[in-house]
């Protein structure tokens, strides 16, 4: 797939404000300051479409990127982010149960993990969040040029075992850096486009 066009197009708290033309939804989840920004950039093709920050935490909406005028891209709220309070962290919840809840244009969630590190007990969470809905996801490790080929296999390992992978999970090594991965993340949008009764 080739990316001609995008544009943050909706920036939405309530399923009112949803897109409401029946285009493909693939939605992003991940813990705060895993690197969503600058995986949307990279996808995209665009360096600051997505605002990346030093200060997790900061995307508090559902944001719908417009790609090729034919799906959407759903940036949503970040965990795990201590910094956020409680009555907001509460909000930012529903707010994504909310559009999972009822969804139909949605088709598959990227879920961003950092590939340096353990899954956190939220990380965990999540996914047993989007496994609740039976929602098809695909395991986004992120920030794999910081890990040393010596411990790729080992982190894989521990990342999948902590995470215990449902059948028809997959996932995808990336980097923003070098953009390792990104055809195949465009690989798997692109055969819901072309082929959706066969996914």
């Amino acid at each position: 797939m080739i990316v001609k066009s995008a544009k943050l197009d909706i920036i939405a708290v309530r399923r009112s404000q949803y897109p409401s033309e029946g285009k493909p939804e693939f939605l992003l989840v991940g813990r705060s300051n895993v690197g969503k920004s600058s995986f949307i950039n990279t996808i995209l093709n665009q360096k600051n479409l997505a605002r990346t920050s030093s200060r997790p935490g900061k995307t508090q909406t559902l944001n719908f990127y417009l790609v090729n005028d034919n799906f959407y891209l759903i940036d949503v709220p970040g965990y795990g982010y201590a910094s956020v309070n409680h009555e907001q962290q509460k909000k930012m919840g529903m707010m994504i149960e909310e559009y999972l809840e009822k969804r139909s244009e949605m088709k598959r969630v990227f879920m961003l993990v950092d590939f340096r590190i353990k899954p956190t007990e939220n990380d965990v969470l999540m996914y047993q969040f989007l496994k609740y809905y039976n929602i098809p996801v695909t395991i986004i490790l992120t920030k794999i040029d910081k890990v040393p080929v010596s411990k790729k296999e080992r982190n894989l390992k521990i990342i999948k075992d902590t995470l215990n992978l449902a059948v028809g999970d997959d996932y995808v090594l990336f980097s923003s850096m070098n953009k390792t991965g990104r055809d195949d993340v465009l690989k798997i949008i692109e055969n819901y486009l072309i082929e959706p009764e066969k996914i």
